[in-house]
């Protein structure tokens, strides 16, 4: 009989690409999502039958945070997370057969915003703001049940790269000409805003901000290499050893669709623009230098550790054809 892989929030394209890649392995994958269809969040009870027996449960759950930080949206970001971390924790605990490994979507921007040095396991900082608070937060609620017969790892993910993914607009943006590296500056801050945790305060010159990124084969890869590595527990970065810088990312794109030129964003444009489209310029301009330490300590070997291959490996498979180079 096949494996049962139970994966909660599979309807962002982390959470697909991982329920197509197990049972194209054979695996019969159960979901738990807002309306099942194997369980349905709220119902504590199927969601124990579910997971009682499995070999391994994945939540992906949560709001995206690829959105306006209004009051209702920051709630709402809280609790799709952490109300669905607990549910879980809550059936884990009440079966009985627990899974031996649940695996639990973090965020690497855990770490403050990081401009002298990498931010890893061992000897990253943790920042502040809204966005923080969130991945502390959930964190805190992954581990504070104890769930004696279940191993629990908090995946820190960088920036996913896939089709769909945040890599979709900076394409678009480079396709029109606007492929140029995203400038911070200085922007006014509302005392509300400063209070929520959610102004991105000025600090990397020159599109300098770091941009860590990871492709989505690497994170299936670092769930299968987990499983088979019961030494590693905790939180883990999942993140590709060479990142980049917001220049270096975005003259990557351009090479790869065939752009020669890319005019730069700057803060004043990117604020306006996030108005316009519902977002956050801190998910732009905010630098983010993380390195996967203890994966690459326990041996995992990246499929894509440099960002030009993995950019085209993207491309390729989303069928997107390369802008034709005029002179």
């Amino acid at each position: 009989m096949s494996e049962r892989i139970v994966i909660a929030g599979a309807s962002g394209f982390i959470g697909r690409y991982l329920a197509d890649a197990f049972r194209s392995q054979g695996a019969a994958v159960a979901i738990i999502g807002r309306y099942g269809p194997d369980a349905a969040w709220g119902d504590t009870a199927a969601i124990a039958r579910v997971v009682d027996g499995a070999a391994l449960v994945i939540n992906m759950a949560g709001k995206s945070v690829n959105c306006r930080y209004t009051d209702a949206n920051r709630a709402e970001i809280f609790r799709s997370r952490l109300d669905t971390t607990r549910e879980l924790a809550a059936a884990i605990g009440a079966s009985e057969n627990p899974p031996p490994l649940w695996i639990n979507s973090s965020t690497a921007t855990i770490y403050r915003h990081a401009e002298d040095r990498a931010m890893t396991e061992s000897s990253g900082e943790l920042g502040t703001g809204f966005s923080v608070s969130v991945a502390t937060s959930w964190e805190r609620a992954f581990f504070e049940s104890d769930l004696p017969n279940t191993r629990r790892v908090a995946l820190r993910m960088a920036i996913v790269l896939g089709d769909g993914s945040a890599l979709v607009p900076l394409l678009r943006l480079a396709r029109f000409g606007l492929g140029g590296p995203q400038v911070d500056g200085r922007w006014f801050a509302t005392t509300a805003r400063r209070n929520a945790g959610t102004f991105h305060e000025f600090r990397a010159r020159g599109g300098r901000q770091r941009f860590s990124w990871v492709h989505i084969r690497d994170v299936l890869g670092a769930i299968e290499f987990v499983r088979t590595h019961p030494e590693l527990d905790g939180a883990i970065n999942v993140s590709a050893p060479h990142p980049v810088d917001s220049g270096a990312m975005m003259a990557t794109i351009r090479r790869v669709l065939g752009v020669p030129f890319g005019l730069p964003a700057y803060r004043w444009m990117l604020e306006l623009g996030s108005l316009t489209i519902r977002t956050e310029t801190e998910l732009v301009l905010k630098s983010r230098w993380v390195l996967p330490e203890r994966l690459l300590e326990a041996g995992y070997e990246f499929a894509f550790p440099e960002l030009e291959p993995a950019v085209r490996d993207i491309v390729d498979h989303a069928g997107l054809p390369p802008v034709p180079f005029h002179s």
